[in-house]
Formats: structure tokens, C-alpha cells, sequence
């Protein structure tokens, strides 16, 4: 199977060279390009991609609101958010809207072609320690949360159990090792707690556990 991939970004040295490492491999195909969030608006609706990766900061219609758009719209392609640094609050904010993970735009070729395969298949992009310092810097300074229970009063205690792991940046591998389980286990109580949370992603999974304080 082929992935679709469209490109945002103001900046067309960018996008270039994005496309050329993109037309390198054998199941990615760049089916359209875009400066700006307008741009990518038409250019998804047109091509339906797969993926976008979506710049921030663009004239006009920023990525921010280009993301939560194309998320809620009738071709809901998986957006990953590219930033030039990790502490970026700008990153935060197009997760909170439906983003899949962030990459730094200076990333190897490698990890740019996995970030594409990964999101398609369902899991996030962005290292759980770059992650944590993301949401504890910009998080860990916003208001005290309501109590937890009232948000997560849904789940199970496994359930709960599992969310906080997720929150503290383990991987599906690692909480199963934690709490010996299988790895398909814990697939399918994520799968369960993303249901009853009406989360999108592990990504938003893991922003309201930090709303929540399960990463303490």
C-alpha cells in the first residue's frame, strides 16, 4: 500500500526537502504541497492523504487551526506538527487538536519516513522523553486540574493503571513487562480506554493524564 503524504509548510526549501527524501522510498508518495493553511485546506480536500505534515507557524491560516480543521472534517487525514525546537507551545496546541505526534524539523531522513509509517499505523511520533519535557514544561504550569476521578471515573482500575504508565512515556513493550501482561493485552485495554475517554490517540491519552496528574 502506498502513503499519501501532503506537505505544509511556507517555507519551500522545506518542502523540498522533505519531498526528496519522501520520493526515496517505495510505499510514500508526496500527492501535494501547500504554504499555508488555506492552501493545505484545498490541497487535503482535493488529494485525501494519508498523513500531513503540517507546519505552525504559516501567514493566514496557522497549523494550529489548518489541524483541528482537517481532524474534524470529512477526510480526517493524521497530521504530524513540525516545529524547529521540542519546547514549543505552539506543539502543544496542535496536539490538543487532533495532531498525532510532532517532529523536529532538522529530524534524520530515517526518522521523518518512519514518523509517516508510524502515524498510518495507528501510534504516535515523538520520543517519550521529548514528550515529557514538552508537557511537563507547558502543563506542569497551567491551573491545578479538577480532581481526577471526575475525568476518569469511566475507567477501570487496570485501565487507570495502564493510562498513567502511558502518561509517564512507556511504551506498550514496557508496560506489559511492568505489569506482566501481553503486549496484545495492553493494546486492547488502551483501545478501551481511548474508547470510553473519547481520545483520539495515545497522544491525546497522554495530555489529559498530565491534566489529570497521573505523571506525577
Amino acid at each position: 500500500m502506498t502513503l499519501r503524504v501532503v506537505l505544509v509548510d511556507d517555507q519551500t526549501l522545506v518542502r523540498t526537502g522533505f519531498r526528496l527524501v519522501l520520493d526515496e522510498t517505495d510505499d510514500i508518495e508526496v500527492v501535494g504541497e501547500a504554504a499555508d493553511g488555506f492552501q493545505a485546506l484545498d490541497v487535503v480536500a482535493r488529494t485525501r492523504p494519508d498523513v500531513v505534515l503540517m507546519d505552525v507557524r504559516m501567514p493566514g491560516l496557522d497549523g494550529i487551526e489548518a489541524t483541528r480543521r482537517i481532524r474534524t472534517g470529512p477526510h480526517p487525514a493524521k497530521v504530524i506538527i513540525l516545529t524547529t525546537f521540542d519546547l514549543d507551545e505552539y506543539v502543544l496546541s496542535g496536539l490538543r487538536a487532533g495532531a498525532s505526534g510532532f517532529l523536529l524539523k532538522d529530524a534524520l531522513a530515517a526518522d521523518l519516513v518512519n514518523a509517516v509509517r508510524v502515524v498510518v499505523a495507528g501510534e504516535a511520533v515523538a520520543a517519550p522523553s521529548v514528550t515529557r519535557r514538552l508537557f511537563a514544561h507547558y502543563l506542569g504550569r497551567s491551573p491545578a486540574p479538577p480532581p481526577a476521578d471526575e475525568r476518569l471515573a469511566a475507567l477501570t482500575g487496570r485501565e487507570r493503571e495502564i493510562l498513567t504508565l502511558v502518561t509517564r512515556g512507556l511504551s506498550n513493550a514496557e508496560i506489559a513487562v511492568a505489569l506482566s501482561l501481553a503486549e496484545s493485552t495492553v493494546k486492547t485495554h488502551l483501545g478501551r480506554i481511548l474508547a470510553k475517554l473519547d481520545l483520539r490517540d495515545r497522544v491525546q491519552a497522554v495530555i489529559l493524564g498530565y491534566e489529570c496528574g497521573l505523571a506525577k
